[in-house]
This record gives C-alpha cells, sequence and structure tokens, in this order.
C-alpha cells in the first residue's frame, strides 16, 4: 500500500513538474503570469522553443495568436450627404470587413492586460470601425458612392474610403488609436459594397423613375429643339439655292434671247424678205397655236401671203 502512494506520488510530483515546460510556436505570442501579474511575453517570431517557467499555479501560461486574423463588420446604415440642397440624403447600408494582427510582444502585453481574447478584440474593433465608418460615409456625397460601375471607379472608390477611415475621418487615425488603446495593428477595412436597405429601396426605385423621367423629357425637349434648328436651317439653304437657281435662270434665259435676237438679226440682215416670212409664220403660229376659233383672212391681209408660200431666195 505503501508502494503504490509513493508511486503515484511520484506521478503527480512529476506531472506537477511538467507544468513547468512550456512551447511557443512561431505564430504565437506567450504571455506567462505570475501569481496573476505579467512576467514575461514569448515572441514565436524571435524566440520559438521549449521554455521552463515556475509550476502551476506559480506561473501561468496564455497563448495569443499573432497571425493576421479578419472579421465581417455588423451591418452598417448611415446617412449620406445631399451636396447641392446641403441636406441628409437616402440611408446607405455598408457591408465591410477588418483585418488584424498583433504586431509585436509589447503590443501583446497591451491586448492581453486590455482586450485579453480575439472574441473581446471582435466586440471592441466592430463598434470602433463601424462607428468611423458611420460618420465617414455621411460626409461623402451619395453619388461619389454608389454612382460608378466600372471596376477601375469601384477600386478607387474603395481605396478613398479605406484611406481617409484608417488614417483620419475625423479624430485621431485608427490604425494609431487601435495600437495604443488596444495592442492591435489593424492592417486593413475593405468595403465589399454600397447598398441601400430594405426599407428605403422602393423610395429609392421611385426616385429613380422620375429622375429617368426627367432625363427623358430633357432628351426629348432637346431632340425637338435640334429638329427644329436643323429644319429651319435647311429651309433657309434651299430658299437660298432656289433663289441662286432662278437668278441663275433669268440671267441664262436673258442671255439666250440675247443671242437668239443676234442671231436672228444677223440671218434676217442677209435676206430681208425671208425674215419678215419668218415673223409673220412666228405671228401666225401664235394666233391659231391655242384656239379652235375660225381665221377669216382677206386675200389681200399680209398673212395671207403665207399661203403662196415663202419669198422666192435672192440671187
Amino acid at each position: 500500500m505503501k508502494r503504490v502512494f509513493l508511486v503515484a506520488a511520484a506521478v503527480a510530483a512529476l506531472a506537477w513538474l511538467r507544468t513547468a515546460l512550456y512551447a511557443v510556436d512561431h505564430a504565437e505570442f506567450v504571455y506567462v503570469t505570475r501569481f496573476g501579474k505579467p512576467d514575461v511575453v514569448h515572441d514565436g517570431a524571435t524566440a520559438a522553443g521549449l521554455k521552463v517557467k515556475a509550476p502551476w499555479p506559480v506561473d501561468a501560461v496564455q497563448r495569443i495568436d499573432r497571425r493576421v486574423q479578419s472579421f465581417d463588420l455588423p451591418a452598417v446604415e448611415s446617412l449620406t450627404r445631399d451636396p447641392v440642397n446641403k441636406t441628409v440624403d437616402k440611408t446607405l447600408a455598408v457591408d465591410a470587413f477588418v483585418t488584424w494582427k498583433i504586431p509585436d510582444a509589447a503590443a501583446a502585453d497591451r491586448f492581453v492586460k486590455v482586450v485579453r481574447t480575439p472574441e473581446q478584440a471582435k466586440k471592441i474593433l466592430g463598434p470602433l470601425v463601424s462607428g468611423r465608418l458611420a460618420t465617414l460615409i455621411s460626409s461623402i456625397a451619395i453619388d461619389d458612392l454608389i454612382s460608378v460601375a466600372d471596376e477601375a471607379g469601384i477600386d478607387a472608390r474603395t481605396e478613398r474610403v479605406r484611406a481617409r477611415l484608417l488614417d483620419g475621418g475625423g479624430g485621431p487615425p485608427l490604425k494609431v488609436q487601435a495600437l495604443e488603446d488596444y495592442g492591435i495593428q489593424i492592417l486593413d477595412v475593405r468595403v465589399r459594397r454600397f447598398t441601400y436597405p430594405e426599407a428605403v429601396r422602393g423610395s429609392i426605385a421611385e426616385r429613380i423613375r422620375s429622375e429617368r423621367a426627367r432625363k427623358v423629357a430633357e432628351y426629348d425637349s432637346d431632340g425637338r429643339q435640334r429638329a427644329a434648328a436643323i429644319t429651319t436651317d435647311a429651309a433657309a439653304v434651299a430658299r437660298k439655292i432656289e433663289d441662286d437657281a432662278a437668278a441663275r435662270k433669268t440671267v441664262i434665259e436673258g442671255e439666250a434671247k440675247a443671242e437668239a435676237a443676234r442671231v436672228r438679226g444677223a440671218a434676217y440682215a442677209q435676206d430681208r424678205e425671208f425674215g419678215l416670212f419668218m415673223e409673220k409664220l412666228q405671228t401666225f403660229q401664235a394666233m391659231v397655236a391655242d384656239t379652235r376659233d375660225v381665221l377669216l383672212l382677206s386675200t389681200k391681209h399680209p398673212l395671207f401671203d403665207l399661203l403662196r408660200g415663202p419669198p422666192s431666195p435672192k440671187p
């Protein structure tokens, strides 16, 4: 019986002494406390390996992940700004996530004293980042947030929001505040998308329809004005062309008549009697061309000479 007791005591002693040994992994910080007070912090990046401490319950070990961690922010809803009317605009919902880590041993010491666990870090960072993000969104015009459609524009918008959130955005920089107060290095806050809450989507759709109707009316009015201007210009050009053509026609007809008169004069100068015959013939044609009246002529009438034939040519 005594031997069993000694064996049990030896096993218990070995188990108790085993608590004096602990390992430090590359991917963690190991925070050692003595009677609940901080004693030493091991950084796995530089001090990985097997370590020795006082056995439990003198010394206790708390392990902290030093790798990059992330979590989704709760839905952030914020009123946006109307820069034209200088009033608030529609409510916008923001979907974003946060990536963070503990950068060094000093930050790990601060993290354990203030935050203690990654779950508690989410509870602290969530409202902090969400509040800053809501304040930032409320200072930006809604068109600057949702009007872009191409990939480059979306990336540029996201980068502007990220930079203003981490490096400023009303108060001390978020990165500096989180590191100094909680030992947390915020690596990034990424916005996935901007959407309208379900409660305001109906009014937003109605607003979009009214805006599109107004644009249609503007385009229709502008098209009518342009069509009227084009029609007026075309009519003016057509009138000018017609006037120029009529003037040219008058000139050409005048020149043609003058040339014809000159040719007739030259022809009549060569044979006066034949010229008189041609004039009588033209007069006779004009008299009987558009009438069915019976023409009674005296045999002594000059026009009656036409019936006898043209004059004999001069020798």
